[in-house]
């Protein structure tokens, strides 16, 4: 009989909370089941294998991780919507480190959980984008600029490459605004 209050969206949490805990080390179905104190074949009633944990704890990063940025666009438009969703994109990466690598990660085909969780991001952004009046194929090359921004800033920052002393939030804030600008003048021949 499952432990009481164990289930598949408790086991994934659990790992989630793990990988994003630099203390705990690899993520292994074993130091996952003694977190929870349960014995690792009682796993197996919530998830397939580390494979299948893995997958889930994608689909639950890029869930996260829409949810963080939706709630920050909503009610802004243009600069504005730039500048809370670049925020909270770098607030969710930093506080989410084990997880931030498996949210950039494109869909697996045929997964249409994995599908559905990286188009709510996409849809996301080109909605932010539209404040531009960019769609089509301008709006994909726009994401993949804005994306490429955040992306670069949070692996140097998270990787310790940013020695230099002048603050972080200064040169943060100086890229969001580079990107605003840039995305005001994207369509322009």
């Amino acid at each position: 009989m499952p432990r009481a209050g164990l289930n598949t969206a408790a086991v994934v949490e659990r790992a989630a909370h793990l990988i994003d805990d630099p203390g705990a080390g690899a993520l292994s179905l074993a130091a996952l089941a003694e977190s929870l104190g349960v014995r690792a074949p009682s796993l197996y009633k919530h998830i397939e294998g580390m494979p299948g944990l893995e997958r889930a704890l994608v689909v639950r990063a890029k869930e996260d991780l829409a949810r963080a940025l939706g709630q920050a666009a909503v009610g802004r438009s243009r600069d504005d919507a730039i500048a809370a969703v670049a925020v909270a994109y770098r607030t969710w990466a930093l506080g989410h480190p084990g997880q931030y690598p498996l949210s950039i990660r494109a869909p697996v085909p045929g997964d249409a959980a994995d599908e559905e969780a990286s188009g709510a991001l996409v849809e996301i952004i080109f909605s932010v984008l539209a404040g531009y009046d960019l769609g089509g194929s301008d709006a994909v090359d726009a994401t993949r600029f804005l994306r490429s921004a955040l992306h670069g800033f949070v692996a140097l920052e998270t990787g310790g490459a940013f020695a230099l002393p002048v603050s972080q939030e200064r040169s943060f804030s100086r890229l969001v605004e580079s990107v605003a600008t840039a995305l005001s003048s994207w369509s322009r021949p």
